[in-house]
């Protein structure tokens, strides 16, 4: 563009003029996202270089400000496009439900073999999710990821809104660097490039005390969504931070069915949380992309009622079970011990380092509290009386049993 008056001109054209004092010409329609032209230069975030990073010709005049975009009242769910990742993940599954269920054009992007252990199909995946358009592909890899924002019609959208469900399946140390932060961060700058207005990630509570690789892996990537907000108005992010999720509580309900004790730290009175069941939190997560209220912000969140110990969740256990409460408790100290051990070998057996990483994430978890603000309607002790009736089909833990 250059100097001169504008004919005939557009909204964006306006707009463009007003921010930059230039005219567009007629092959440059301009990102107000970045103040530049359809190439949608971004800077890259990884490795935290100012790299440049040429976006793919994806225009998006309409800033999402207070009552704008996302949040105006005028805009339709069916207007927004809202790309999933993590789409077949235990909540990115009831994540993207209810999306669809608000009306959003949802896009689901999932591995080739999805779901606990890789059982599911493209086309069981497909059929779980009616309503949605389906990408396959390989999070770690930034041009698989660029295929789920790929559309004949990018200006049809008045806003694309990212969603993240991404965690690592063991937490091992390698992993977590991989999925909670580098996959991550591909789904961030893709997003970017293809005009996203808002990011909606699931981190996690523990993040607050961060001892262990997939706390920090996660910590990283929320600091280079927060550096990215920062240097575009435009764009924004909702941190979701969830306490405990329901299923990693009902574990030893199978043992107590046979008469087995429970099985818990100390007194059992570590670690009290107030987890949230996988409905209510995708309703929150849905919740961020049309609140104002949890634009920018970090928003830790769990289930309704007050907070729980163990000792607590194995009353209702034997209570919905009509059993005889009969209790086993391992000390503390017996993981430290295990810890230790696992750490000296890994000096000598490298792979042995996930193991101590296990170790810790265990001990973690058995020590520490879990507790958010509350929300949904979804209580513990129903969730375990239909866990005793109808046991644990699809709350399967997979990988991640070690939670």
């Amino acid at each position: 563009g250059g100097a001169g008056e504008l004919k005939e001109q557009s909204l964006w054209e306006m707009k463009f003029a007003a921010t930059t004092g230039f005219v567009a010409n007629g092959a440059c329609r301009p990102s107000f996202r970045t103040g530049g032209c359809n190439a949608v230069c971004r800077p890259s975030l990884r490795g935290g270089l100012p790299v440049l990073k040429r976006g793919r010709g994806v225009a998006v005049w309409r800033m999402d400000a207070a009552g704008e975009g996302i949040y105006g009242e005028s805009t339709n769910p069916q207007d927004v496009r809202v790309v999933i990742f993590g789409a077949t993940g235990y909540i990115g599954r009831f994540v993207v439900k209810e999306y669809i269920s608000r009306g959003y054009a949802v896009t689901a992007f999932a591995r080739p073999r999805s779901g606990v252990n890789g059982k599911k199909t493209e086309e069981d995946v497909r059929q779980d999710f009616p309503g949605a358009s389906v990408v396959f592909g390989d999070v770690t890899d930034p041009e698989s990821v660029r295929t789920a924002f790929e559309t004949e019609n990018p200006d049809q959208w008045a806003s694309t809104v990212v969603v993240s469900c991404l965690a690592s399946r063991s937490g091992g140390i390698a992993d977590s660097n991989k999925i909670d932060y580098q996959a991550t961060l591909n789904t961030l700058e893709e997003g970017l490039a293809a005009g996203a207005s808002h990011f909606v990630l699931l981190s996690a509570i523990c993040v607050q005390k961060p001892l262990l690789e997939f706390q920090r892996a996660k910590l990283r990537f929320e600091s280079a969504l927060q550096d990215a907000a920062e240097k575009d108005a435009t764009f924004s992010y909702s941190i979701v931070r969830p306490t405990a999720f329901f299923k990693s509580l009902a574990g030893q309900v199978e043992r107590m069915k046979t008469g087995s004790p429970y099985i818990m730290f100390g007194d059992g009175k570590l670690a009290k949380c107030n987890p949230i069941s996988e409905a209510d939190l995708a309703k929150f997560m849905a919740d961020c992309a049309v609140e104002e209220s949890k634009r920018n912000q970090i928003l830790p969140v769990g289930g309704p009622g007050s907070a729980v110990t163990p000792l607590e969740q194995a009353e209702m256990i034997f209570k919905v079970l009509e059993r005889e409460p009969k209790y086993q408790s391992a000390p503390i100290g017996l993981m430290d011990g295990i810890i230790g051990l696992l750490s000296a070998l890994s000096t000598f057996i490298p792979p042995l380092k996930d193991a101590a990483e296990f170790g810790r994430i265990g001990k973690y978890y058995a020590t520490e509290d879990m507790v958010g603000p509350s929300f949904g309607s979804d209580t513990l002790e129903d969730f375990f009386a239909r866990v005793a009736e109808g046991g644990l089909e699809g709350q399967e833990l997979g990988d991640a049993s070690v939670f």
